[in-house]
């Protein structure tokens, strides 16, 4: 897959996850540590290290390869990682979907960047991976991540019980999804 870098907002670019992301990767996830906590896994201390990022990008990386992930991270101009957005289990065939999710860092909140990177991520989905649709989920009470997927089109599907362990405990999520044409699959 071939993806451009690109600005998300002034002074943001978004582009492909890359092995030397490592130490920034690491300092944004201990930046964001509490920020995050409440919709992510509980993470192991070594998730939260430069060589923890680094197995974890390498192995992102062999999914890129190998066309079922797409990791995209949220560049500042100084450098820092400031979010990441990643296409998960990308499957092609008669499903042709993807799952989608995102972060991004408590000090760059309200500026429009998920909203942002999303519709770019919409885009390159339908448009270089050749996806018919893209399914997120959120947390019934995160409510901003919501409002992300609304101006987005994505539309609720409805709401699975105990769907994700968050936080340390099994959690209810709101399901979401956008359908991004309805062209044949290439089987």
């Amino acid at each position: 897959m071939g993806i451009e870098s690109g600005d998300i907002a002034a002074g943001v670019t978004l582009r492909l996850l890359a092995r030397a992301d490592a130490g920034a990767l690491s300092a944004a996830y201990v930046d964001n540590r509490e920020h995050l906590r409440p919709w992510e896994p509980r993470r192991p201390e070594s998730f939260f290290t430069e060589a923890g990022q680094r197995e974890r990008i390498d192995s992102q990386l062999r999914s890129y390869s190998d066309g079922g992930l797409l990791p995209l991270v949220f560049e500042a101009a100084d450098g820092r990682i400031v979010g990441t957005i990643t296409l998960n289990a990308i499957v092609r065939g008669a499903f042709c979907s993807s799952f989608v999710g995102y972060w991004v860092a408590a000090d760059q909140q309200g500026r429009g960047l998920a909203s942002a990177a999303l519709e770019r991520v919409c885009r390159i989905a339908r448009d270089t991976v050749g996806l018919h649709r893209i399914e997120a989920s959120t947390l019934l009470g995160n409510t901003g991540s919501q409002r992300v997927l609304a101006k987005c089109g994505f539309e609720p599907i409805g709401t699975a019980p105990k769907y994700l362990h968050i936080d340390g405990e099994w959690r209810d999520c709101r399901l979401f999804q956008r359908i991004l044409h309805d062209h044949d699959p290439v089987l």
